[in-house]
């Protein structure tokens, strides 16, 4: 398993802020880890989403899903282990 720390420098390398990595093993079964972080315009956060894809299929990894990729305000991508958001700065605020 790649360990959530990279990717967070993933995230941090396509300029994402107010990374957090939570631990999520004791409270659910549905994954280990949740990765969150902010971006500032719908153009980075498919930026951050494309890295991320890019980086990690490099490693043999392939999303079990993802979520809002239609949207501009929140995406989601399920590697099962862990869960990555990109949350525009306006709806994590929310």
């Amino acid at each position: 398993m790649v360990r959530p720390k990279t990717i967070a420098k993933f995230m941090l390398e396509k300029k994402a802020t107010n990374i957090k990595i939570f631990d999520v093993r004791k409270i659910t079964s549905i994954t280990d880890f949740f990765i969150v972080c902010n971006a500032s315009s719908e153009p980075q956060i498919k930026a951050i989403l494309n890295h991320i894809s890019r980086s990690l299929k490099k490693k043999g990894m392939r999303p079990v899903n993802i979520e809002g990729q239609d949207r501009n305000d929140w995406i989601l991508i399920d590697y099962f282990d862990f869960i990555i958001h990109i949350f525009s700065e306006d709806k994590r605020s929310f």
